[in-house]
């Protein structure tokens, strides 16, 4: 080859590289991800959280250990946390970032009513004081309490439950001494129940700074409310009458609410959950939506939480809680446990309280008394009318005998004789 071809390759082959260079420079950056992708901007679970109730549970990510014929997890999941729990055993069957420590919203009612309900009979009435009205957030959700009017507790907590009534929220904290020994005695309760993920700032899940809870803390404070059978008949009832406004010289009228948890009552796009008997639903800008449901089918009952989806479907955290109350109960007796919903710190760990000794399989390592339900009995409105009918048998009379777990009460089902506080006509 001639020296001037040659002199012509080099020049033609060193403009080709220059011409190349910024594109190779460029390669990396344009396939690495921007800062504005999405999974960039979703936030992380901490890499250390709280291990109560098991070690994998304290672990970032989705913990599930699945038997032979155990169906995989939904797909359709994204929610910052959630958990799928077997209410009588305390077993936790799956969960995803259990301990992550988010805003509650107002799931953190059910710490409220767990605290406070059993403190005023149902039947005692308050005059609401205007002052017991101030300081409501802004939007917050209201039942319609109006100040120098009339209310019972029983419709006190009708609103707390069924319309997730701020200002119902703040006339029960007043007679209970005020909002800020109300927090105190939450955070107090929340303790006793090893609920440590939460600290409330605030009575009605209000976004304030620092409110915190977690999947796991819900759940186990949805478990401590499904005691009492007040809790179950406001968590399962459907709709109610509210004394409206005493109008000098006329009859004090009332208006319908209706409960605000969609999987009990329904709404356009989402049908009742078959078998569910509430518990309590949250949505805050800062929590986003949030909700603890508690569902029974074929005498197995399951408590699941979830918090934060990021999906943009219509009642993501529904349709979330749906897949996976139906994985739940599929994949029941096929998983090995991630870990379990631990008893409150006074819970006794013995049957030598009551002074009788618990009958065959009561209170057994790995679950209570299992309740037979009644042949026939399908849907949601069905099963909640069993659970707010008060078709319950406690174990050992009122007391609750633990060994390794802290089961619910057999939850005995029975057809109700005409309708139920969830009908109310």
């Amino acid at each position: 080859m001639s020296a001037s071809k040659k002199a012509a390759l080099t020049v033609t082959t060193a403009a080709a590289v220059a011409a190349l260079l910024p594109l190779l420079a460029a390669g990396p950056a344009l396939a690495a991800p921007g800062p504005d992708k999405k999974e960039d901007k979703q936030p992380k679970p901490p890499a250390v959280m709280s291990t109560v109730g098991g070690t994998q549970l304290g672990r970032p990510g989705t913990q599930v250990q699945l038997g032979a014929g155990a169906p995989v997890l939904p797909k359709e999941l994204s929610a910052r946390s959630w958990i799928v729990a077997d209410a009588e055993t305390g077993d936790v069957l799956a969960s995803h970032n259990a301990h992550w420590r988010l805003a509650p919203a107002s799931t953190l009612k059910m710490l409220f009513a767990d605290t406070v309900l059993p403190k005023f009979p149902k039947t005692q009435t308050h005059l609401v004081d205007p002052r017991e009205l101030a300081g409501i957030g802004s939007g917050s959700s209201l039942v319609g309490v109006k100040e120098k009017q009339s209310y019972t507790v029983h419709d006190l907590w009708m609103g707390v439950f069924l319309r997730s009534g701020n200002d119902a929220v703040h006339v029960l904290s007043e007679m209970n001494g005020g909002i800020g020994k109300t927090v105190q005695d939450m955070n107090a309760h929340a303790a006793e129940l090893q609920a440590l993920d939460t600290h409330a700032v605030s009575p009605d899940g209000y976004d304030a700074p620092g409110q915190v809870s977690s999947a796991y803390d819900l759940t186990l404070i949805a478990r401590s409310g499904m005691q009492k059978a007040d809790f179950r008949e406001y968590a399962a009832t459907v709709r109610a009458k509210f004394p409206g406004e005493q109008k000098k010289g006329k009859k004090r009228e009332s208006f319908e609410i209706q409960n605000t948890n969609r999987l009990l009552t329904g709404d356009f796009g989402i049908a009742p959950y078959k078998g569910i008997a509430g518990v309590k639903n949250g949505n805050t800008t800062h929590a986003g939506a949030t909700f603890t449901g508690v569902a029974e089918r074929n005498g197995k009952v399951l408590l699941v939480t979830v918090m934060n989806p990021s999906s943009k479907e219509s009642h993501a955290v529904y349709k979330e809680t749906q897949r996976l109350f139906d994985w739940g109960f599929a994949a029941a007796g096929k998983v090995t446990p991630v870990g379990e919903l631990v008893p409150p710190k006074s819970a006794r760990t013995d049957s030598s309280a009551s002074g009788t000794a618990p009958g065959p399989g009561k209170n057994k390592p790995g679950g209570a008394v299992k309740a037979s339900a009644a042949s026939g009995r399908s849907g949601g409105i069905a099963t909640a009318l069993a659970v707010a009918g008060g078709a319950v048998v406690l174990l050992a009379g009122a007391a609750f005998l633990v060994n390794r777990r802290w089961p619910l009460p057999d939850l005995v089902r029975r057809r109700p004789q005409g309708p139920g506080p969830d009908v109310n006509p």
